[in-house]
């Protein structure tokens, strides 16, 4: 069978090439796309390789864009796997081709502008299919999706809408290619002082296990990396003790990381913990109990409090509020977990509610849900336990850019409760899933809103020992003495004081208004046309809040008191994306900035600069910042299949012309290295170095000259 498959997958590929001359819909390229979707079908049939069958579905359509399950396949193999706002122009033309071939393709083409963060689209796409569904409501095919999940989606996009326009202040960065590879890296987990982090990764590199599963990945491993010197070490594998030659997962660390809690699949899925020894090695797994780990149902989740007191799990085991929900269990007298309780309906829907994480407090409780108000797919929730109500406060979703439209889950947060980490599929990463850090940037703790900030009546008291006795009684004192010193000082001094905070008083401190930048995407002829526009901060990845004022008209609120460049991103599929960095500086008065962007129109001949790409000092390895400008490439590639591109590097005239040419071309080979990682065909990328022969302006000054011809550009070259 898998011999088989190979010489298919190999002699459609033949043809997709050979036959590019041909007319779109000519009797070649149709039995093209036939034998496309059969492999797509024989890989499915044989294996769970999502990926590559959806590249066979997506190559079919640019052989016979007439084929109408070639089109609905390729929109549907983007939802379930990666890129799932791609998916919106295949579901399209499935409507424009026959909008009865199934009876929820709006609700689909909704579903993929809701992923694609065009929330005002989708809710358009969702009305009309919830109008459909009331006028057929005796239909009951296969193909129709509920009311209430609809009615869910849009209360999810209305939601979104809300927060987008409000985004929290939070830097969002990417931990950097030492921890995140171009494979899947999720579920960080760290001790107390956060120098170390162990985390699972399905890379290649390292992983005990040679073989792959059956979606053509490899398996499950866990890596372990150590902070040096404020950075992350590269990563190692954590070894044969803890991983296996199959599918396993970090789920937990202490907080003196010594306990690390791990998934595996046994039982339909336990949590097993491993004590670290003194020479930092691990002991053989072992299961939690029956008090735990329930029989026959999922354990996938779990936390311990900072005093290892109490853990809390997520278990999909019957009688919970439905779903997966979230349990704890107290450790009695004997050191053992006593049996586990449902958290209750103000923590558990009828929904899924997973990933529960414990703060450093006691008290806080981070989760992810799919259910309450959300933007889509699981969002990240926080609550406070009051100890004197003996109760959960009303959970509080952390928001966005935290929160998106997919599934955000599996958080946890840091000892003073600035920072978290938690994956994501983000525009600057490095593959899949990566592993990125939240820092809060304004004061309080990470999903902290004005309405959060209530006092305890009884604080969680920590329990003491002799030397946090000494300490206190030292403050004391402390206190004391600063007591009887403060009494000494003279009336005179007092007065003086008085007036020098009186005059403190009379100063007005400035206030800082909001800036607004207006955005207008307009297409070649000069019409306005719908994108995917962003606008955040170069210095701290830090979101501007968005609302849309109409086709191609886009507004953006931008908060800080600092003077700073933001980044404005424009993305249309058949066109040149662009990156364009606008300066802010915020004053006493409103301000305004215009900004219009003309798209251009990707065809034979269309060349632009890449300009955000950056490279170590005379190397050809990538800096972390270059990865969104990459990201971007590849998704424009990845949206027009057909296209076959020149990636160009250039240099100045420092150096020797040979060793210019040399360097410009293996940075251009580092360019295509990277979209054939991300998927891309390596026969659709042709990598060019021509060094200092074609500079874009002069080489005698920096700033103006050499800065400039030091880029690299693409260039289109083939394509339909």
């Amino acid at each position: 069978m898998y011999k088989r498959l190979r010489f298919l997958f190999f002699i459609v590929f033949f043809l997709c090439f050979t036959l590019k001359g041909f007319s779109q819909v000519s009797p070649e390229n149709k039995k093209l796309a036939e034998d496309l979707i059969l492999t797509a079908e024989e890989i499915m049939a044989a294996t769970q390789a999502m990926d590559q069958a959806r590249e066979m579905y997506v190559q079919a359509v640019e052989a016979d864009p007439t084929n109408i399950k070639a089109n609905y396949m390729a929109g549907d193999f983007h939802i379930r796997t990666v890129g799932k706002d791609r998916a919106v122009k295949y579901f399209l033309k499935v409507l424009e081709l026959n909008p009865e071939y199934r009876f929820d393709i709006t609700y689909w083409i909704g579903r993929s502008y809701q992923y694609g963060m065009n929330f005002e689209k989708a809710l358009a796409y969702y009305n009309q299919y919830k109008a459909k569904l009331i006028q057929h409501d005796g239909y009951r095919g296969r193909d129709r999706t509920e009311l209430p999940e609809v009615e869910r989606r849009i209360y999810e996009c209305e939601n979104a809408i809300e927060f987008v326009a409000n985004p929290a202040h939070y830097s969002i960065v990417n931990v950097g290619n030492a921890i995140n590879s171009e494979y899947e890296e999720y579920a960080p987990v760290l001790n107390e002082d956060e120098t170390t982090m162990i985390f699972t990764s399905r890379r290649k590199e390292g992983n005990l296990n040679q073989n792959v599963d059956r979606d053509n990945k490899p398996f499950e491993d866990i890596f372990i990396s150590k902070k040096q010197n404020g950075k992350w070490g590269p990563a190692q594998n954590i070894g044969e003790i803890i991983n296996t030659p199959y599918h396993g997962s970090s789920l937990a660390l202490s907080a003196d990381g010594n306990q690390l809690f791990l998934y595996k699949d046994d039982n339909n899925g336990d949590i097993y913990v491993s004590e670290r020894k003194e020479d930092d090695s691990w002991t053989f797994p072992h299961p939690l109990s029956e008090n735990i780990n329930s029989s026959g149902f999922k354990e996938n989740a779990v936390s311990i409090s900072p005093d290892q007191s109490i853990l809390f799990f997520a278990s999909d085991r019957p009688g919970g509020q439905g779903g997966i929900d979230i349990y704890y269990s107290i450790k009695d007298r004997n050191g053992e977990w006593a049996r586990s309780k449902n958290l209750g309906p103000v923590i558990n829907t009828s929904y899924d509610d997973d990933g529960p994480f414990i703060d450093y407090d006691g008290k806080t409780l981070y989760f992810s849900s799919q259910g309450r108000k959300g933007m889509g797919g699981y969002d990240i929730f926080k609550s406070v336990y009051d100890s004197a109500a003996n109760e959960w406060s009303e959970p509080e979703n952390l928001g966005y850019p935290i929160n998106t439209p997919d599934d955000d889950i599996y958080f946890v947060s840091t000892k003073d409760g600035k920072r978290g980490y938690y994956a994501s599929v983000r525009e600057d990463g490095l593959g899949y899933t990566d592993i990125y850090m939240v820092t809060i940037l304004k004061d309080g703790k990470i999903g902290e809103t004005v309405a959060s900030k209530k006092v305890d009546k009884e604080e969680v008291k920590e329990p003491e020992d002799n030397g946090r006795k000494i300490d206190k009684v030292k403050q004391e004192e402390t206190k004391q003495e600063e007591q009887v010193a403060q009494e000494e000082v003279t009336q005179e001094e007092v007065k003086e004081e008085e007036v020098k905070q009186e005059e403190v008083k009379q100063e007005v401190k400035p206030q800082l208004q909001p800036v607004t930048v207006n955005v207008t995407v307009l297409d070649e002829d000069k019409q306005p046309v719908d994108a995917k526009v962003s606008l955040k901060s170069l210095s701290d990845n830090v979101m501007a809040g968005k609302s849309n004022n109409g086709t191609g008209s886009y507004q953006f609120k931008v908060t800080t008191p600092d003077a700073k460049t933001y980044r404005l991103s424009v993305e249309k599929d058949g066109y040149v994306f662009q990156n364009l960095d606008i300066a802010v500086k915020p004053t006493t008065k409103p301000q305004t900035i215009n900004r219009t962007v003309d798209l251009q129109k990707l065809r034979i001949g269309t060349r632009s600069v890449l300009r955000n790409i950056y490279f170590n000092f005379d190397k050809a390895t990538f800096k972390d910042e270059s990865y969104n400008e990459l990201n971007k490439l590849e998704t424009m590639m990845a949206q027009n299949p057909g296209m076959e591109i020149e990636i160009s590097g250039h240099t100045d005239n420092i150096g020797s012309k040979d060793y210019n040419k040399m360097l410009s071309q293996r940075r251009a080979n580092a360019v295509k290295d990277y979209l054939v990682k991300k998927g891309i065909d390596a026969r659709r990328v042709t990598a060019v170095g021509y060094g200092e022969e074609r500079p874009l302006a002069s080489n005698d000054d920096e700033k103006e000259g050499r800065e400039l011809n030091r880029r690299v550009e693409f260039k289109v070259i083939g394509g339909k």
